[in-house]
């Protein structure tokens, strides 16, 4: 029996309310703790092409850049261990935050570990702009790692908790537009100081403080969710809460839910270990392979390297740093379809379209490349043909970015109970920050030994995920977040880990 199901039944329809200003307001102000994850995966990919920074922190690479000859490889030219730790070292930083990050969030509440994320944030990147040395540079890049981990492990739950069921999934979205806000942002930062005679670096890298003051002051005035203000013993505090979240004094049906959810996440002491258990099996699984396949669908080569990619690609610089801005309006723009179309057909049809045209466009830049590379890397692209090869690359991340971007931080956040929540966004921001890492630390050196094999290598995991899709995934648009377990006892495959005692919010 193939695919998911959504279950059926009351969802959002047995809860009064509406969307308020206040609510969207709420969330968008919240949302832009993506500004901060996008910014540096634009950035990092330009000024890791800018002549003046290669020369001060990685002379071996500027050096083989300019000295390659005829006979060079043009797979080979950016390969650097040391350059590569520039940009992933960050994500693995991000990774062992997310840990405390779940601490402080279900201790102190979301908003907190926002106001933590953007403070650590702020100050990594005045440490970026301001080293003198490679030594600097890096723990710069590890606590703009924390400040993301905090940051994506709080922002993406606050959303589906503050929202309303029937648009939980556009204003969680919100969170991937800012991403892709901040990835564009930061082409077009990288575009513009990369004409600077001297420390156009310096500018791009400490901008990034932009974003960090935009989340860190609009933490303090953000109010926290109900879900939190319960699980804090704050019950009058969060209905009056829920109250104005959703435009009705009649929550009495919401709030005795929320009740009921605390009440159990209290009585478990371990959720680490509690996660572990056969009952929590379905979104444990999602709350691993969903990031994992995030991260092999080969996004990254281009949102990390964009430049370095194009200007292997044959690219000059300022045509590599435009191409990259140009992939950069693709991605916000594609971004908006998902915001306007994920609560009304669902997560599932997105995923399964953009994941087919993935994995086409992967298929297309891999033969293309291997055309006029081959094996040995020797040849150059034709005007047309490179034009032809950044349009598929374009389609390739408008897939993305209504598909695997926005809903793979969407779909994990959504489908834990509270007892376990923190600590299942934990796991999914931790295994999403650890392939990132790895894909951020060996592409350069993938793309040397693969060649133009490493498209079809990220191609063949396209594959595999969109059928994880199709038979693994329930949809899960419009159900309330605290009803949300009721789905998996429908799902052909999941509901054998289910408990058939449990009666809880069925």
């Amino acid at each position: 029996m193939a695919g998911g199901f959504a279950a059926s039944g009351g969802g959002g329809g047995d809860y009064e309310g509406k969307v308020t200003a206040f609510v969207i307001m709420t969330c968008l102000v919240a949302a832009t703790g993506g500004l901060l994850f996008g910014y540096d995966i634009g950035i990092s990919g330009g000024v890791t092409s800018m002549d003046e920074f290669l020369l001060k922190f990685f002379p071996n690479v500027y050096h083989k850049e300019k000295n390659l000859k005829e006979g060079g490889s043009q797979y080979c030219k950016f390969n650097d261990h040391m350059l590569q730790l520039f940009t992933s070292s960050l994500y693995l930083a991000a990774l062992v935050a997310s840990f405390a990050a779940s601490i402080t969030t279900k201790a102190f509440g979301r908003k907190i570990s926002m106001l933590i994320g953007g403070l650590i944030f702020l100050i990594g990147a005045v440490l970026n702009g301001a080293a003198m040395n490679l030594g600097v540079l890096i723990l710069g890049r590890l606590l703009l790692g924390v400040g993301i981990g905090y940051a994506n492990q709080s922002v993406p739950v606050y959303l589906s908790e503050m929202a309303p069921p029937k648009l939980r999934g556009a204003l969680n979205v919100c969170f991937q537009m800012a991403v892709t806000l901040g990835i564009l942002i930061a082409n077009l930062v990288n575009y513009g100081t990369s004409t600077m005679k001297k420390n156009g670096w310096r500018v791009s890298l400490v901008l990034a403080a932009v974003p960090a003051v935009i989340m860190t002051v609009g933490a303090v005035f953000l109010p926290d969710t109900p879900n939190s203000l319960i699980d804090r013993g704050q019950k009058e505090k969060a209905k009056t809460m829920l109250q104005k979240i959703r435009g009705t004094s009649n929550v009495d049906n919401e709030f005795e839910d929320l009740i009921i959810a605390s009440d159990m996440s209290k009585q478990v002491e371990n959720p680490w270990g509690n996660i572990m258990k056969p009952r929590y099996r379905p979104q444990l699984t999602i709350a691993v392979l969903v990031p994992f396949f995030q991260q092999l669908t080969g996004i990254n080569v281009i949102m990390f390297y964009a430049p370095v990619l194009f200007k292997t690609l044959g690219f000059g610089d300022g045509a590599a740093l435009m191409t990259a801005v140009i992939t950069g309006l693709v991605n916000v723009f594609a971004t908006l379809v998902s915001i306007f179309t994920v609560d009304r057909f669902g997560r599932r049809p997105l995923f399964l379209v953009g994941g087919t045209l993935m994995i086409i466009c992967q298929i297309a830049v891999g033969s293309i490349i291997a055309s006029v590379f081959g094996v040995d890397g020797l040849g150059t692209f034709s005007k047309g043909l490179g034009n032809i090869t950044v349009a598929i690359i374009c389609v390739y991340v408008a897939a993305f970015a209504w598909s695997w971007g926005p809903l793979g931080w969407l779909v994990p956040s959504e489908v834990f109970p509270m007892e376990i929540r923190s600590a299942g966004q934990s796991i999914n921001v931790s295994v999403n920050m650890f392939f990132t890492f790895i894909i951020g630390q060996i592409f350069l050196t993938m793309l040397c030994e693969m060649k133009f094999g490493l498209f079809f290598f990220f191609g063949g995991f396209v594959v595999i995920m969109t059928f994880f899709i199709l038979f693994f995934l329930p949809e899960t648009k419009g159900i309330p977040i605290e009803d949300i377990s009721r789905i998996w006892k429908s799902h052909w495959f999941w509901k054998k880990y289910m408990p058939t005692d449990d009666n809880t919010h069925v």
